[in-house]
């Protein structure tokens, strides 16, 4: 009940939060004001929960099958594993229209050093999954490996014109 609740106050209050600090912020949060369904994705090349998801099955059909969503993946706490650049092309998403990679300028997976926020939101696992449409939070997955029929739902309730 607890997460949510913490879903509920996160997609409520996350357009009245502060400016984005970094380039990275200020281009994902330019990305999410689309009127269409704009996927935030925050990985490490290192997460075995991450690199799951790369599979013929995973985000690489998902982009084909939605090729009018768009989807950022930011690379976060990556130490100096670089920007997964290799393991994504590997797994053919660099060349998809409807995909961008994007590196934090803060990659340390020190406790005390790494991203805890991200557009003013909590990070407190990889991978998190934001989904957005016209610059609102419609849905956020915080806990880890994504489930594409799961998301798939998810992108269309978020395509749906919310009434209230």
């Amino acid at each position: 009940m607890k997460r949510i609740l913490t879903l509920i106050a996160l997609t409520l209050c996350w357009p009245l939060l502060a400016a984005p600090e970094t380039d990275v912020e200020r281009a994902v949060s330019e990305a999410v004001q689309s009127p269409d369904v704009t996927i935030v994705h925050l990985w490490a090349p290192w997460c075995p929960n991450c690199k799951a998801e790369l599979t013929e099955t995973g985000w690489k059909a998902f982009l084909h099958t939605n090729p009018d969503v768009n989807v950022v993946f930011v690379t976060v706490w990556a130490g100096d594993k670089g920007d997964g650049k290799p393991l994504l092309e590997k797994a053919g998403l660099l060349d998809e229209p409807n995909f961008r990679l994007l590196l934090h300028p803060n990659t340390s997976r020190k406790k005390d050093q790494k991203l805890t926020d991200f557009l003013g939101l909590p990070v407190s696992w990889i991978p998190t999954t934001w989904i957005f449409r016209g610059g609102t939070m419609r849905y956020a997955l915080n806990y880890g490996e994504l489930r594409f029929p799961i998301l798939q739902q998810l992108v269309r309730d978020a395509q749906d014109k919310w009434e209230h």
